[in-house]
């Protein structure tokens, strides 16, 4: 290495050089650290190869340089703090863990140049991630050894009182000296106590690995199996678990995703507990999974606590203790109760109650009301009602692309999870994306994603292929008994855009219909109805003299793709946090 990198600016300087020639920042961490190059860069700042010159043989180690503020100049002061209180949390948890092969070891945890910096033990070589793209799905054998490595190492961790909390194929590294695996980055982790288990706080970790309580800011120590499960399923199949997961069934589909490849029914089992949505339903403890792969002593789990029996009710919890979360799952949720003996049992969490959050003063009481005495169809209606008002759009009575593209994300979130909280995971705009993505890419609109999206609609009974014919909203109303039979993901239904005749709901136009919408939209655009409806499709979706005419299917697809990017983008910013360098 022929340069040393200046921690501050990212200049490269001489060998020689104590002091950045370009800034004048100091180049030496604690008079030994040098940053050679930079290896990563994520939401709370750089990651930097080093080189440690306090030892004879200046070993290669790692510098994680804290600089949240500098990546988001936007971020809220209690974002800022969740960050700081995350980095420092990785160098705690590191030490708290002590020395072990297979972790890396903390060597500094320091402030220089007026910001923190973590120096950690650099562990030379490739992630799981990484080897799954060069090498391609695992056998099962493979996948076995994994699990087995990692759950060892878990063994350790969970015995000091440590949940990870981001268990994932880029956070399990193969050493290239002895092809042993490595768990890294602890950013995450959260140093379990009774008290602390029964508290809910920030969700933390990856979404398509963290475990569904952890997702709502309650992790227990099976909420690594969970995401260790899954990343066995990952590398089993090579195919991203947002793909596996079955939404409508609340369990991961991953047998059909094995392209000949065979897995033997107990290792399935395990896997299929190991992932399970249910805590009860999941092993116990690492212990437990270790013995069903014949590893290990039969052993009572125990966990060190001091205090006694705790129970957890998300009613209970104080506001500021609540996370929302936007999930097209069911809500029912199971948790660990530890007892006075330290002996882990069952117990059922109670239904956690939606958080009613609004960025427009919206009260949404009423839709829940409505919601909990299961009356669908005034619940349909009144979500639109309630989302015009939060665009301001009462008078025009329709929403377009645009306007869902910059949809509030509390209101968004309070909608979806209201919807899918009270109908056990059955209806809402997430589980309705999901069924839609099986069929529509989201890409460009032409003949195929007209197709797509037919199909889509025939699914959830606003569409009739035989007749290629849209059911108007009251046909469809009648038809599932005022929606009291309506099939999964159909509602909201206005949300859909269908406009089959004078009494639909065609883009979330209401109950007065789509076809007073699109009048009272040509007739403010001054364009004639001889002409209107395919001027209409240019001016609602960008295209030019050769776009497609207006019709229901590009109006729907349009809607429910720009839902399915806003949710992504309100996920991201309000669900989790992901602690990634």
């Amino acid at each position: 290495m022929s340069n040393y990198l200046c921690l501050a600016c990212d200049r490269a300087n001489p060998l020689t050089t104590k002091f950045c020639t370009q800034c004048g920042a100091k180049l030496q961490i604690q008079e030994r650290y040098r940053a050679l190059k930079v290896i990563g860069q994520g939401g709370f700042g750089k990651t930097f190869l080093a080189q440690d010159e306090g030892k004879p043989s200046q070993p290669r180690c790692v510098i994680k340089q804290f600089a949240f503020e500098a990546i988001n100049p936007n971020a809220s002061q209690g974002n800022v703090d969740v960050a700081v209180r995350l980095f420092e949390q990785e160098a705690k948890r590191l030490d708290d863990l002590g020395k072990h092969p297979q972790i890396p070891e903390l060597l500094s945890f320091t402030i220089h140049e007026g910001k923190q910096y973590l120096i950690q033990e650099f562990i030379d070589g490739e992630t799981l991630e990484q080897e799954l793209r060069r090498v391609g799905a695992f056998s099962e054998q493979q996948v076995r050894d994994v699990l087995v490595e990692v759950l060892q190492i878990l063994e350790f961790v969970h015995s000091k009182s440590v949940i990870h909390r981001d268990i994932s194929p880029d956070n399990i590294i193969r050493r290239r000296s002895d092809q042993k695996l490595v768990l890294v980055d602890f950013g995450a982790a959260k140093h379990a106590t009774a008290t602390l288990l029964a508290k809910t706080g920030t969700g933390i970790g990856k979404p398509s690995y963290g475990a569904p309580e952890q997702m709502l800011g309650k992790s227990v120590f099976q909420s690594d199996l969970f995401g260790l499960g899954v990343t066995c399923l990952h590398l089993l199949t090579n195919v991203e678990p947002f793909t596996l997961y079955d939404v409508l069934e609340n369990e991961y589909q991953w047998r059909q995703f094995l392209n000949g490849k065979m897995a033997s029914d107990e290792f399935g089992k395990l896997l299929d507990r190991m992932t399970a949505y249910r805590v009860k339903e999941r092993p116990s403890s690492v212990t437990e999974s270790l013995q069903e792969l014949g590893f290990g002593q039969k052993t009572s789990t125990s966990i060190n606590t001091s205090s006694g029996v705790y129970s957890f009710k998300a009613e209970e919890l104080k506001t500021e203790h609540r996370v929302s979360i936007s999930s097209s799952i069911s809500n029912n949720q199971s948790a660990k109760t530890i007892s006075s003996k330290n002996t882990v049992s069952n117990q059922n969490i109670a239904k956690s109650p939606v958080e009613l959050r609004s960025a427009k003063g919206i009260n949404y009481r009423g839709l829940e009301k409505l919601l909990k005495q299961k009356e669908w169809r005034k619940a349909d209606e009144m979500t639109n009602m309630l989302m015009l008002r939060v665009c301001g759009r009462e008078n025009e009575g329709f929403l377009l692309g645009e306007h869902i593209a910059s949809f509030p994300c509390q209101d968004l979130l309070t909608i979806d999870q209201l919807w899918s909280h009270y109908s056990d995971g059955k209806f809402g705009f997430t589980v309705q994306v999901k069924l839609c993505q099986e069929y529509c890419k989201f890409d460009k609109y032409d003949k195929s994603e007209e197709e797509a999206y037919k199909k889509f609609a025939a699914k959830v009974g606003s569409y009739n292929p035989n007749k290629g014919y849209w059911k108007t909203y009251d046909e469809f109303m009648e038809y599932t008994n005022n929606a009291q039979i309506a099939m999964p993901a159909s509602l909201p239904q206005f949300w859909l855009g269908y406009i089959g005749g004078s009494k639909t709901t065609g883009l979330g136009g209401g109950p007065k219909g789509g076809w007073y919408v699109l009048s009272k939209t040509i007739d403010a655009l001054n364009w004639s109805t001889a002409g209107g409806l395919s001027a209409l499709g240019r001016f609602l979706y960008g295209g030019g003299e050769e776009s497609t005419d207006f019709s229901v299917e590009i109006c729907g697809w349009k809607i429910i793709s720009s839902l399915s990017q806003r949710l992504r983008e309100c996920n991201k910013r309000i669900v989790y946090i992901a602690f990634v360098f």
